[in-house]
């Protein structure tokens, strides 16, 4: 049960939490990140507050400080035990103390305990961060400040008292008593073409006329109450790019920090004959999140589909792209899961319909988001032979073991492939993007106005393509100087996606100061070799971005390494507590730790607790199905001890066994308009094939009779429906051709199976038809 009350003060005042203020320096694929947090005790009391942070999966904490009045502590890296027990004993003797530690269940959530503010008294807290950029479908490179950091769902028997799991409150959208604003400095070796936003931005200053360097920040009076997200966009993007960053002065050479560190971003280049080649075999697994959450809308606004509604959508897209010869089967979960097919099965017209007609059915109606089982399940079928298996998850992502999910999806990394969509505000980053990285697929965020479709045809795309295997990378350096991989090695590299490698170089060369990398790939059985130079001499002053990005890259895969291991593998442990003190960078095992002694007086009155919220956007999702109606809990004044009436809807009844056909469906929320587009995709046959009927022509927006007339009498009437389908398509639907490009070519393969005659004739009479100018070329005919 959600309780709205405990979120203000015994006096109803603002919780402690005045404004947040974001610094950004982007280094062409990477960024700092800068946060200030202000805090303001306006109790009688001292006040310990608790505020949780949510963090890109990839990010690296950095630097951690705390100000109290004029007094500024800046924190260390400690292991943990050992800062949680100096921060109770700053607390028991009266101190101000601050602790940063990252959560035991997800690594993109840190838990940051305010400690003892005095009553009156004024707190800053600083955190830096840093992060690669995730690339976008259309080349952009995404940074996310996420605002909203929904309910984790814990799984039903596991221990949930264990390892200080964070509780995080939640208030309406609108009554966040914080504000935000943003500023970010971007550079790149390539110009910077623009810089996009889901919220109102100032505009792009360039700060050279190479425009490699621009200023810009988001319009005043933002409210923090939706993912702040920033996109990139730079020329030449693909081209591949080495950073080499000068050795920390004050560390000891041999060490990470007290050598060079170099950071390569590739791009292997795809030849288009390979582009152009796609797959026919391939066991796809659809993983649908069908938890209450789903019912929520995709966007804010009137007239936004539920993400439920979207994933049908997505899923009718996907059965109907699919090419012949392949297997399938599409699997929901929630508190249990459940299978359309016992096994996979062959792609037909047959097995499509069935799919297709539990598809309309599907409901948002299996409670919370337990993602392990389905995955385990899925795991202990057998792979089919000559079918690469390939996972397609759609989720929320709101779920409270990520590290055991990220270690099942490791572990069976060798047999699949995994392509990750993280659906609506407050998506877990670690979550979407650790499972694509372990499974060696691509993840895909849907935030703000994003269709699901285009982008999940572009996964779907990478999915066909011929994979990359055999990789190798071979480092040449000047002698005297050694390589060490920070990075792990690269499995698999898709078309237009970006791999970042980061290298400790040891050692001096007397003269030369260039070095360059290999990297050879065998693609569609073809051998394929990439080379990239780089000089050795480092770059200036940068933060230490780079090391502390391969510092965190290093230690993330010794964390694996350890739980694989159960802890039994000594030293491992050792090597990451060692590791994250001498980098600054957090870890599992260590915290930040700062205190501020002041007077060593004990500070007097009863130490209260308060939760600092988060903001919940009105279709957030509340654990196990108690959805409130919002328009019952707008923003108000709430007294504590004060009766909250929840309007609750009937809950659904939770299927109990994967066999019973007990549970309620709910019916849609609403219905939208049919989309055309998705009404000529429905009347697809799995061959590729369209037959002339009266769904078509209303599609057209003809009558049957007028479909029918004009086509050529020598020609099949089944490939006079398929030409005009085409023809339509091309000519009233290009801007969503990324959507339906692989119907258009099972199609197009179709027609030239039948071996048609009079084909131009049928274009050109269609063209007549529908009032449009498609040339046979075109359409790939």
């Amino acid at each position: 049960m959600v309780n709205c009350c405990g979120l203000v003060t015994v006096k109803n005042e603002p919780v402690p939490l005045k404004s947040i203020a974001v610094e950004v320096s982007v280094q062409g694929h990477v960024a700092t990140v800068s946060s200030t947090l202000q805090y303001e005790n306006q109790e009688q009391s001292p006040l310990e507050a608790i505020f949780v942070f949510p963090l890109p999966g990839e990010a690296a904490v950095c630097r951690f400080s705390a100000k109290i009045g004029q007094t500024e502590v800046v924190a260390e890296v400690q292991e943990k035990q050992k800062a949680q027990e100096q921060y109770d004993d700053a607390l028991s003797s009266g101190q101000q103390a601050f602790l940063l530690e990252e959560s035991d269940e997800s690594p993109d959530v840190f838990k940051l305990s305010v400690g003892s503010l005095p009553p009156g008294e004024k707190a800053s807290v600083s955190l830096d961060y840093v992060t690669e950029l995730a690339v976008q479908a259309d080349d952009g490179l995404r940074l996310c400040l996420p605002a909203v950091l929904n309910p984790r769902y814990q799984p039903q028997g596991s221990d949930s008292g264990s390892g200080g799991s964070a509780q995080v409150s939640s208030v309406p959208a609108g009554s966040v008593p914080y504000s935000l604003s943003l500023s970010a400095h971007v550079s790149s070796p390539h110009p910077i073409s623009r810089v996009e936003s889901n919220c109102p931005l100032d505009p792009l200053n360039y700060l050279n006329t190479e425009k490699t360097q621009a200023t810009v920040s988001l319009a005043a009076g933002h409210q923090f109450d939706r993912d702040v997200e920033l996109l990139l966009y730079y020329q030449d993007t693909h081209q591949p790019t080495a950073i080499v960053e000068a050795a920390q002065a004050s560390a000891k050479p041999g060490s990470l920090m007290g050598d060079p560190v170099v950071m390569l971003s590739l791009y292997p280049e795809f030849p288009k004959d390979v582009m152009s080649s796609m797959t026919s075999h391939g066991e796809f697994l659809f993983v649908v999140d069908r938890s209450g959450s789903m019912e929520c809308p995709m966007h804010l606004g009137s007239g936004s589909q539920d993400r439920i509604g979207s994933a049908r959508d997505t899923l009718l897209l996907l059965l109907k792209s699919l090419p012949m010869g392949c297997y399938f089967n599409i699997i929901g979960f929630g508190s249990s899961y459940e299978s359309f097919f016992s096994k996979s099965v062959e792609y037909s017209q047959k097995t499509m319909d069935e799919a297709l007609q539990k598809v309309k059915e599907m409901r948002a109606d299996l409670g919370g988001t337990e993602i392990l089982q389905p995955l385990k399940h899925i795991y202990s079928q057998p792979c089919l032979p000559d079918q690469p298996r390939q996972l397609f998850l759609f989720t929320d992502g709101e779920v409270g073991n990520t590290k055991e999910v990220l270690d099942l999806v490791k572990t069976n990394a060798g047999s699949h492939r995994c392509f990750s969509f993280g659906i609506g505000e407050g998506a877990s980053t670690a979550l979407i993007s650790g499972v694509a990285k372990q499974a060696r697929g691509y993840a895909q965020f849907i935030t703000g106005q994003d269709r699901m479709q285009p982008k999940v045809m572009q996964s779907l795309r990478f999915a066909l393509q011929p994979a990359v295997v055999d990789i190798s990378v071979k480092w040449n350096v000047p002698k005297g100087v050694s390589v060490t991989p920070l990075s792990p090695p690269i499995r698999v590299v898709f078309q237009g996606q970006r791999a970042l490698l980061y290298a400790q170089l040891t050692g001096e060369s007397s003269g030369d100061t260039e070095g360059s990398v290999i990297v050879k790939y065998s693609l569609a059985k073809q051998p394929v070799e990439n080379q990239l130079s780089f000089s050795l001499k480092p770059a200036e002053d940068t933060g230490m971005t780079v090391h502390r990005l391969g510092a965190r890259t290093l230690i993330q895969s010794l964390e694996v390494e350890e739980r694989e291991q159960d802890g039994e593998k000594e030293g491992v442990k050792e090597k990451v507590i060692e590791l994250s003190v001498q980098s600054g960078v957090s870890s599992a095992f260590t915290a930040f730790i700062a205190v501020h002694k002041g007077d060593g007086e004990a500070l007097h009155g009863q130490l209260l607790r308060r939760q600092v919220p988060t903001p919940m956007l009105y279709h957030s999702p509340m654990p196990k199905m108690m959805l409130c109606d919002m328009a019952q809990c707008s923003p108000m004044p709430m007294m504590m001890g004060c009766s909250l009436q929840m309007k609750m809807r009937s809950p659904v009844k939770l299927k109990l066994s994967k066999k019973s056909k007990d549970f309620d469906s709910p019916a849609p929320t609403s219905k939208p308009v049919r989309d055309p587009l998705l009404q000529l995709i429905s009347l697809q046959k799995a061959s590729g094939s369209w037959v002339l009927e009266a769904g078509l022509a209303e599609v057209l927006a003809k009558t049957e009779e007028e479909v029918s007339k004009p086509k050529p009498a020598q020609v099949d009437q089944e490939v006079w429906a398929t030409v005009l389908a085409l023809v339509w398509l091309y000519g009233f639907k290009m801007e969503a051709q990324e959507e339906w490009q692989f119907l258009a070519m099972k199609a197009v393969s179709w027609i030239q199976d039948q071996k048609a005659t009079s084909v131009s004739e049928c274009v050109q009479a269609g063209n007549n038809l529908l009032g449009c100018q498609v040339q046979k070329d075109t359409l790939g005919l």
